[in-house]
């Protein structure tokens, strides 16, 4: 008598490539997660650190699934709930149990508008699509990423674990940072995504070595070098806007040139 054998599988052979990615996203989420309850703690160090190991992964999760070949519409859904949590609730949360709670119903409601517009961001995110003969929007999100919103939001704990300045108004400071970081989310301003950086062979080690000085700063010098990253981002916004829009300039004038030789 011959029976019928079917293999138990988790995942298919042909999704075996999307696990590790995948797996990195999962483990983002439960960094996301941990750091809620490093600040129910009260160890807003941990917070923060987790935070930004959460942003680290989610850096590398498509990075790895592009190059592994390993891309997946589950991963692409799994990465959106992720930042979600990661980089909407969690700071969110944080930032109430260090100093939003002390406005009451109103530091609560900071908080609810933040994590809805990190949530429509995200949702405008999966639903833009590039011009094929626009191919260099891609170094470019339309307002700011959620892990970046992140940090920016937590700038003022960050600022005040650096001990670089010590300041009394942690409310004020707080509720403008979320309020500010929640508008730059959903408005359309042009942020760098450095997505296709081409790194010529003979900057390579200049670049090996910047990273090299940069991660021993956050070793040593954690929440400083965290605070001054976060500043020099801020920076980075205008600048990316006019570099945005000098680079759109440039694309319409080679389109209607285009269209020009077409009709003639």
């Amino acid at each position: 008598m011959i029976e019928n054998k079917k293999e138990f599988k988790l995942v298919s052979k042909k999704n075996l490539k999307s696990l590790l990615p995948n797996a990195l996203t999962i483990f983002g989420l439960c960094l996301g997660l941990s750091s809620i309850k490093f600040a129910l703690d009260a160890n807003y160090s941990m917070s923060i650190i987790a935070i930004g190991f959460a942003a680290i992964l989610d850096t590398l999760d498509g990075r790895v699934a592009r190059l592994i070949k390993g891309t997946s519409k589950v991963g692409k859904e799994l990465d959106s709930l992720t930042d979600v949590i990661s980089f909407g609730v969690a700071p969110g949360f944080i930032m109430y149990f260090w100093s939003l709670n002390e406005f009451g119903k109103f530091g609560w409601m900071l908080v609810l508008i933040y994590t809805v517009c990190c949530a429509l961001r995200l949702a405008r995110f999966n639903l833009t699509i590039v011009d094929e003969f626009e191919t260099w929007k891609i170094n470019y999100f339309e307002g700011v990423p959620s892990p970046a919103a992140a940090g920016l939001v937590l700038l003022p704990l960050i600022l005040n674990l650096s001990g670089l300045f010590n300041y009394q108004n942690n409310l004020g400071i707080s509720s403008f940072a979320i309020l500010f970081t929640s508008v730059l989310m959903v408005s359309k301003i042009p942020t760098y995504s450095l997505k296709k950086i081409i790194i010529p062979r003979n900057l390579t080690i200049f670049l090996l070595l910047g990273i090299g000085i940069y991660v021993s700063l956050l070793i040593f010098y954690t929440f400083k070098t965290l605070f001054f990253t976060g500043l020099i981002y801020v920076i980075l916004i205008p600048i990316s806007y006019f570099h945005y829009r000098k680079n759109n300039k440039v694309s319409s004038d080679v389109n209607e040139e285009d269209d020009a030789e077409d009709i003639l």
